[in-house]
């Protein structure tokens, strides 16, 4: 999935998106963080600003992040090169195509674009979940609408609950992504790390690895990790990029730094790391629910 750390002209090393042929820089900017507010447009256009001067070149939102999608519209109608530049991301977790569809306009509106570089069906949880989404007028049948008419270039999927489900629709479903937690604490626990990521893998298609700092809640400096430790950690595995929520200039700054001077960890430095954390795995997986 690599292709082995070249560059383009974002000084940032890339990787490509899965089959799509497509580069995207190996740190992105996640849609939490500031970006996970309203009314702090001051401060959101700052750290999409810094992103793009650090040559940051994924971007992410959703709907359901707040203001995130209106930040960027604040942003690309006047900047347009840099829009033409970047890969720009959201997600609907609609289920329906009509509600999605309706979602996708809505997208588009607060971010003053025309179409997104990825569109994902977001947080796919359940058996129901899945029924829904990939049954009659399921939102799997918006998303390869939108795909097909240009509103969207590439589709895809995320989910931090269940990582059975998740397997069986990167398995089953004609999607281009997948957004799945890339941290210590999953390389203990097991299910998106190996059966989930394995069968992104095996499909060629492009992993985008979130709750890399598990929210923050994963930073020990006290033992030796850091944030560009665990983003060191996420992007020493077989992903396409490492998206993380920033709530200032200066944590842009920090994901930057640790792409462009990323050097993988080894095998025995990464089973050290997740020794740290596997006494209290179960619990530190907060984000999948009940286990």
């Amino acid at each position: 999935m690599s292709d082995g750390g070249s560059t383009l002209q974002t000084g940032l090393p890339t990787r490509t998106f899965g089959g799509t042929g497509i580069k995207v820089t190996i740190t992105g900017l996640g849609g939490e963080g500031v970006l996970r507010t309203y009314g702090q447009d001051g401060a959101a256009r700052a750290v999409i600003q810094e992103a793009i001067d650090q040559s940051i070149a994924y971007f992410d939102c959703a709907r359901a992040y707040a203001g995130s999608e209106s930040y960027y519209g604040l942003v690309w109608p006047n900047q347009p090169e840099d829009r033409a530049s970047v890969f720009q991301a959201s997600k609907s977790a609609v289920r329906t195509r009509r509600g999605a569809l309706a979602e996708l306009d809505q997208t588009l509106r607060n971010m003053a674009i025309d179409h997104l570089d990825l569109w994902q069906i977001h947080d796919v949880r359940t058996e129901e979940d899945f029924q829904t989404i990939s049954g009659p007028g399921g939102a799997l049948e918006a998303f390869l609408e939108a795909r097909a008419n240009g509103k969207t270039r590439f589709i895809g999927i995320t989910g931090h609950h269940d990582p059975t489900i998740l397997t069986r629709a990167i398995r089953e479903w004609p999607i281009d992504s997948v957004m799945m937690p890339i941290n210590p604490v999953e390389a203990s626990l097991g299910g998106f790390m190996d059966m989930a990521l394995m069968a992104a893998l095996e499909k060629n298609i492009a992993v985008i690895g979130m709750k890399v700092l598990g929210a923050s809640h994963y930073i020990a400096p006290d033992v030796g990790v850091t944030p560009e430790v665990l983003i060191r950690f996420a992007l020493s595995q077989p992903i396409t990029v490492a998206i993380v929520g920033c709530s200032n200039v200066h944590h842009v700054r920090t994901l930057a730094e640790t792409g462009r001077n990323f050097s993988p960890l080894s095998a025995q430095e990464q089973q050290d790391i997740v020794g740290i954390y596997r006494p209290h795995a179960r619990r530190l997986a907060f984000y999948r629910g009940v286990l």
